[in-house]
């Protein structure tokens, strides 16, 4: 955040500016991915592994977005690379800086300096590191990041008197999450988005295939594997992360993953490469699927923040201000999140003025027709499609899931135009659609009539 500070106060608060400072920063962590693949394999694997990621649709999409997760991968895989190669004062620099990226970056360097003194303990020698150390100083370098941490965390309490975050965050993100039901999900959520999500399934389905074939051999004689001491590490960080992240995070998001995915792409890159003549033609493969998950939508439902329907949102919503300030400038404005900071805050670029706007949660049936008894609070009604629902959706046609994800993952289905102007007995003068998204501005007539009635007349006397 910093970092976007100090761009915004160089180039000014624009979104070209944001998007510039993000994309140094997806560069910087690409950078750190290819550092560690070299280090870990070979120049060859770190080449493709980083090219994997760079096209992958979640990583991608975050690079231009003003999102916390790449800059926590990055600075995650620069510690990996330096822990590795020698523990000292850059590895605590690096993972410092990833854990005061995103706090939950810390589940890199804390599970690494348990598995290292727990193999220690028991004379593990799959997870002996590649080089001698002292246990002391491989355990001052990974308990400094949380020291940083606890600086942030005194800090933060000191100024606004929450640890954590206010009351509602802290709820909704950790005691409304520890349902047993809803960890096991979860858990198997994180292994899908590290396995499956967006296509990945294609590299995960080569990588199992390929462990099935015997180790190519080339002039320096058989192919070397990573380290089975560095694959140790790499698993209890992604062990530790899908764990943790199905324990606490109301939102289930992808981008949630990025600090370990680099990790699982290095290892199946490093064993298409160790066991397939033609890896790079996979490799080929693979890369085309993820550009094309950029462009094609998924038989499932995702935030629209994964591949390049936030453009499509972004654009939808910009008509759809455009509109408002053209013909309902002065409106009172029924709507949700983001469209409410949308609408109330220039700055962003939608609109010029501020518009008086009434929030609700959502688009759901519940919230409309809550909405829909206080029709003489607002003029117009902006509504939204809030995440891609897939006109055949592949995992929704058991109710039983739909009921587990309402309860637990906060699911609902947004009314559709039509539906909600019957709700709220108005009429839909504005729609807008992209690829399955959709946007519409409801009028409710009487409060219109109202609304002009008194532009025309003035006030109406107090009595």
């Amino acid at each position: 955040m910093a970092w976007l500070a100090a761009a915004w106060e160089i180039a000014g608060f624009r979104p070209v500016t944001t998007r510039i400072a993000m994309l140094v920063v997806a560069a910087f962590a690409l950078m750190g991915i290819f550092r560690l693949a070299a280090w870990v394999a070979n120049t060859q694997v770190a080449v493709a592994s980083t090219i994997s990621m760079a096209v992958y649709p979640v990583f991608f999409s975050q690079s231009s977005l003003a999102q916390l997760d790449v800059a926590a991968a990055g600075f995650t895989c620069w510690g990996l690379r330096s822990y590795l190669e020698r523990p000292g004062w850059r590895a605590v620099v690096w993972f410092s800086l990833a854990a005061l990226s995103k706090e939950t970056a810390i589940l890199a360097p804390l599970p690494i300096l348990a598995w290292t003194l727990i193999s220690r303990w028991k004379r593990w020698s799959v997870a002996i590191p590649l080089t001698p150390r002292g246990p002391a100083r491989d355990t001052a370098v990974l308990l400094a990041p949380m020291l940083a941490l606890i600086v942030w965390f005194s800090y933060h309490y000191a100024r606004t008197g929450h640890v954590f975050g206010n009351p509602e965050f802290f709820h909704y993100n950790v005691t409304a999450t520890l349902h047993p039901l809803r960890i096991v999900l979860a858990a198997a959520l994180r292994i899908w988005q590290l396995t499956g999500y967006m296509n990945l399934w294609l590299l995960t389905a080569a990588g199992i295939m390929a462990l099935s074939l015997r180790p190519l051999h080339d002039a320096l004689g058989e192919r070397r594997r990573i380290p089975v001491a560095v694959q140790g590490l790499f698993l209890v960080v992604i062990a530790c992360y899908v764990l943790t992240m199905a324990l606490i995070g109301g939102a289930v998001l992808a981008r949630y993953m990025l600090p370990v995915l680099p990790l699982i792409v290095i290892i199946w890159t490093s064993t298409l490469w160790r066991r397939v003549s033609y890896w790079w033609f996979v490799i080929l493969i693979v890369c085309v699927a993820f550009v094309a998950a950029w462009f094609v939508n998924p038989p499932y439902a995702f935030p629209f923040e994964d591949n390049l329907a936030y453009r499509d949102y972004i654009l939808l919503h910009e008509d759809a201000a455009r509109f408002l300030m053209e013909h309902r400038p002065i409106a009172r404005v029924l709507t949700a999140w983001p469209a409410s900071d949308e609408l109330t805050r220039p700055y962003l670029g939608y609109v010029n003025a501020p518009f008086r706007v009434v929030r609700i949660e959502d688009f759901s049936l519940e919230q409309v027709v809550s909405a829909a008894d206080a029709r003489s609070q607002f003029d117009v009604a902006l509504i939204f499609s809030t995440k891609y629902e897939p006109a055949h959706p592949l995992f929704d046609r058991w109710r039983r899931w739909q009921k587990i994800k309402t309860e637990f993952f906060g699911f609902h289905r947004d009314l559709p135009p039509a539906a909600a102007a019957q709700v709220l007995a108005g009429d839909v003068i504005y729609r807008g659609s992209r690829d399955s998204q959709w946007i519409a501005v409801i009028e409710i007539p009487h409060a219109t009539e109202a609304s002009a009635r008194q532009l025309s007349y003035g006030q109406p006397a107090k009595r």
